[in-house]
Protein backbone atom coordinates (compact mmCIF):
# COMPACT_ATOMS: atom_id res chain seq x y z
CA UNK A 1 0.00 0.00 0.00
CA UNK A 2 1.58 3.26 -1.11
CA UNK A 3 4.81 1.41 -1.81
CA UNK A 4 4.98 0.02 1.73
CA UNK A 5 4.68 -3.66 2.63
CA UNK A 6 1.83 -4.08 5.12
CA UNK A 7 0.15 -6.89 7.04
CA UNK A 8 -3.59 -6.53 7.62
CA UNK A 9 -5.88 -8.43 9.96
CA UNK A 10 -9.53 -9.14 9.15
CA UNK A 11 -10.95 -8.45 12.58
CA UNK A 12 -9.31 -9.48 15.85
CA UNK A 13 -9.66 -11.88 18.76
CA UNK A 14 -11.59 -10.48 21.74
CA UNK A 15 -11.13 -11.40 25.38
CA UNK A 16 -14.93 -11.53 25.80
CA UNK A 17 -15.11 -14.32 23.21
CA UNK A 18 -13.31 -16.58 25.65
CA UNK A 19 -9.78 -16.28 24.29
CA UNK A 20 -6.89 -15.93 26.74
CA UNK A 21 -4.81 -12.78 26.68
CA UNK A 22 -1.99 -14.78 25.11
CA UNK A 23 -4.35 -15.73 22.27
CA UNK A 24 -5.75 -12.20 21.92
CA UNK A 25 -2.25 -10.76 21.50
CA UNK A 26 -0.66 -13.64 19.58
CA UNK A 27 -1.08 -11.85 16.21
CA UNK A 28 1.06 -8.98 17.50
CA UNK A 29 3.79 -11.46 18.45
CA UNK A 30 3.63 -12.84 14.90
CA UNK A 31 3.84 -9.30 13.49
CA UNK A 32 6.95 -8.66 15.55
CA UNK A 33 8.61 -11.82 14.24
CA UNK A 34 7.75 -10.76 10.68
CA UNK A 35 9.50 -7.44 11.19
CA UNK A 36 6.52 -5.10 11.60
CA UNK A 37 7.70 -1.75 12.99
CA UNK A 38 4.42 0.20 13.25
CA UNK A 39 0.97 -0.98 14.31
CA UNK A 40 -2.26 0.79 13.37
CA UNK A 41 -5.27 -0.22 15.48
CA UNK A 42 -8.89 0.80 15.18
CA UNK A 43 -12.04 0.09 17.14
CA UNK A 44 -15.64 1.04 17.70
CA UNK A 45 -16.15 2.79 21.02
CA UNK A 46 -18.77 4.47 23.15
CA UNK A 47 -18.14 8.17 23.59
CA UNK A 48 -18.32 9.76 27.04
CA UNK A 49 -16.87 13.16 26.18
CA UNK A 50 -19.75 15.64 25.77
CA UNK A 51 -17.95 17.21 22.80
CA UNK A 52 -18.18 13.94 20.82
CA UNK A 53 -20.79 13.12 18.21
CA UNK A 54 -21.72 9.72 16.79
CA UNK A 55 -19.46 9.05 13.81
CA UNK A 56 -16.54 11.08 15.17
CA UNK A 57 -12.99 9.79 14.86
CA UNK A 58 -11.04 9.90 18.12
CA UNK A 59 -7.27 9.63 17.86
CA UNK A 60 -6.18 7.70 20.94
CA UNK A 61 -3.59 9.56 23.00
CA UNK A 62 -3.58 7.24 26.02
CA UNK A 63 -5.53 4.38 27.56
CA UNK A 64 -6.80 3.05 30.87
CA UNK A 65 -6.64 -0.72 31.28
CA UNK A 66 -9.68 -2.27 32.97
CA UNK A 67 -9.17 -5.81 31.66
CA UNK A 68 -9.13 -8.39 34.48
CA UNK A 69 -6.00 -10.08 33.09
CA UNK A 70 -2.80 -8.40 31.92
CA UNK A 71 -1.40 -9.53 28.55
CA UNK A 72 2.17 -9.59 29.92
CA UNK A 73 1.27 -11.74 32.93
CA UNK A 74 3.50 -14.80 33.17
CA UNK A 75 7.03 -15.43 32.02
CA UNK A 76 8.59 -12.39 30.42
CA UNK A 77 9.37 -12.83 26.74
CA UNK A 78 12.68 -11.40 25.52
CA UNK A 79 11.03 -8.83 23.23
CA UNK A 80 11.02 -6.28 26.05
CA UNK A 81 11.70 -5.61 29.72
CA UNK A 82 9.87 -7.25 32.61
CA UNK A 83 8.36 -3.88 33.56
CA UNK A 84 7.83 -1.86 30.36
CA UNK A 85 7.57 1.91 30.59
CA UNK A 86 4.15 3.08 29.35
CA UNK A 87 4.52 6.86 29.36
CA UNK A 88 3.85 7.01 25.59
CA UNK A 89 1.86 3.96 24.48
CA UNK A 90 0.57 5.83 21.40
CA UNK A 91 3.37 7.37 19.35
CA UNK A 92 3.11 11.17 19.51
CA UNK A 93 4.83 11.70 16.16
CA UNK A 94 2.22 9.48 14.49
CA UNK A 95 -0.54 11.41 16.26
CA UNK A 96 0.92 14.66 14.93
CA UNK A 97 1.12 13.23 11.40
CA UNK A 98 -2.52 12.10 11.56
CA UNK A 99 -3.60 15.54 12.78
CA UNK A 100 -1.78 17.18 9.89
CA UNK A 101 -3.38 14.88 7.33
CA UNK A 102 -6.85 15.30 8.83
CA UNK A 103 -6.49 19.08 8.70
CA UNK A 104 -5.34 18.96 5.07
CA UNK A 105 -8.30 16.79 4.09
CA UNK A 106 -10.89 18.59 6.22
CA UNK A 107 -11.63 15.55 8.36
CA UNK A 108 -12.92 16.19 11.89
CA UNK A 109 -10.80 14.34 14.44
CA UNK A 110 -10.91 14.40 18.22
CA UNK A 111 -8.31 13.31 20.76
CA UNK A 112 -8.96 11.24 23.83
CA UNK A 113 -8.23 8.50 26.34
CA UNK A 114 -9.57 5.03 25.54
CA UNK A 115 -10.83 2.86 28.39
CA UNK A 116 -10.42 -0.87 27.68
CA UNK A 117 -12.96 -3.14 29.39
CA UNK A 118 -13.79 -6.83 29.26
CA UNK A 119 -17.35 -6.73 27.88
CA UNK A 120 -19.42 -8.14 26.26
CA UNK A 121 -22.15 -5.91 27.72
CA UNK A 122 -22.36 -2.27 26.81
CA UNK A 123 -21.86 0.03 29.77
CA UNK A 124 -24.51 1.04 32.28
CA UNK A 125 -25.12 4.78 32.76
CA UNK A 126 -23.24 4.64 36.08
CA UNK A 127 -20.29 2.85 34.48
CA UNK A 128 -20.09 5.46 31.71
CA UNK A 129 -20.03 8.21 34.33
CA UNK A 130 -17.37 6.40 36.37
CA UNK A 131 -15.05 5.94 33.38
CA UNK A 132 -15.53 9.60 32.46
CA UNK A 133 -14.68 10.74 36.01
CA UNK A 134 -11.54 8.57 35.90
CA UNK A 135 -10.35 10.38 32.78
CA UNK A 136 -11.77 8.37 29.89
CA UNK A 137 -13.20 9.85 26.71
CA UNK A 138 -14.29 6.61 25.04
CA UNK A 139 -14.77 3.02 26.14
CA UNK A 140 -14.50 -0.26 24.27
CA UNK A 141 -13.72 -3.97 24.54
CA UNK A 142 -10.43 -4.29 22.65
CA UNK A 143 -7.19 -2.57 21.60
CA UNK A 144 -5.47 -2.17 24.99
CA UNK A 145 -4.02 -5.73 25.15
CA UNK A 146 -2.61 -5.52 21.63
CA UNK A 147 -1.12 -2.08 22.24
CA UNK A 148 0.56 -3.21 25.47
CA UNK A 149 2.18 -6.19 23.74
CA UNK A 150 3.18 -4.08 20.73
CA UNK A 151 4.79 -1.58 23.09
CA UNK A 152 6.60 -4.43 24.85
CA UNK A 153 7.94 -5.49 21.43
CA UNK A 154 9.15 -1.99 20.54
CA UNK A 155 6.47 -1.54 17.86
CA UNK A 156 5.24 2.03 17.41
CA UNK A 157 1.47 2.27 17.78
CA UNK A 158 -1.22 4.54 16.39
CA UNK A 159 -4.88 4.11 17.30
CA UNK A 160 -8.25 5.50 16.23
CA UNK A 161 -11.65 4.95 17.81
CA UNK A 162 -14.84 5.41 15.81
CA UNK A 163 -17.42 6.86 18.19
CA UNK A 164 -20.44 4.68 17.46
CA UNK A 165 -22.63 5.50 20.47
CA UNK A 166 -22.77 7.95 23.37
CA UNK A 167 -23.22 7.38 27.10
CA UNK A 168 -22.81 8.91 30.53
CA UNK A 169 -25.03 11.89 29.89
CA UNK A 170 -28.14 12.95 31.78
CA UNK A 171 -30.48 10.96 29.53
CA UNK A 172 -29.46 7.28 29.08
CA UNK A 173 -29.26 6.22 25.43
CA UNK A 174 -30.13 2.67 24.40
CA UNK A 175 -27.68 1.14 21.93
CA UNK A 176 -27.72 -1.96 19.73
CA UNK A 177 -24.93 -3.82 17.97
CA UNK A 178 -26.55 -3.00 14.62
CA UNK A 179 -26.45 0.74 15.34
CA UNK A 180 -22.80 0.47 16.32
CA UNK A 181 -22.00 -1.33 13.05
CA UNK A 182 -23.88 1.29 11.01
CA UNK A 183 -22.01 4.20 12.61
CA UNK A 184 -18.67 2.41 12.16
CA UNK A 185 -19.36 1.74 8.49
CA UNK A 186 -20.12 5.41 7.86
CA UNK A 187 -16.91 6.64 9.51
CA UNK A 188 -14.62 3.93 8.17
CA UNK A 189 -13.79 5.62 4.81
CA UNK A 190 -12.50 8.74 6.61
CA UNK A 191 -10.40 6.67 9.00
CA UNK A 192 -9.04 4.64 6.09
CA UNK A 193 -8.14 7.80 4.21
CA UNK A 194 -6.04 9.07 7.14
CA UNK A 195 -4.28 5.74 7.67
CA UNK A 196 -3.63 5.21 3.97
CA UNK A 197 -2.00 8.63 3.66
CA UNK A 198 0.08 8.02 6.80
CA UNK A 199 1.39 4.81 5.27
CA UNK A 200 2.14 6.52 1.97
CA UNK A 201 4.11 9.29 3.66
CA UNK A 202 6.12 6.84 5.75
CA UNK A 203 7.76 5.47 2.60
Amino acid sequence: MGGVDILAMQGRFHFYEGYSMKEVTFPVRVMYELGIKTLFVSNAAGGMNPEFKIGDLMIITDHINFFPEHPLRGKNLPTGPRFPDMHEPYDLSLVAEADKIAEEKGIRVMHGVYVGVQGPTFETPAEYKMYRILGGDAVGMSTVPEVIVAHHCGIRTFGISVITDLGGFDVPVEVSHEEVQEAANMAQPLMTEIMREMIRRSN
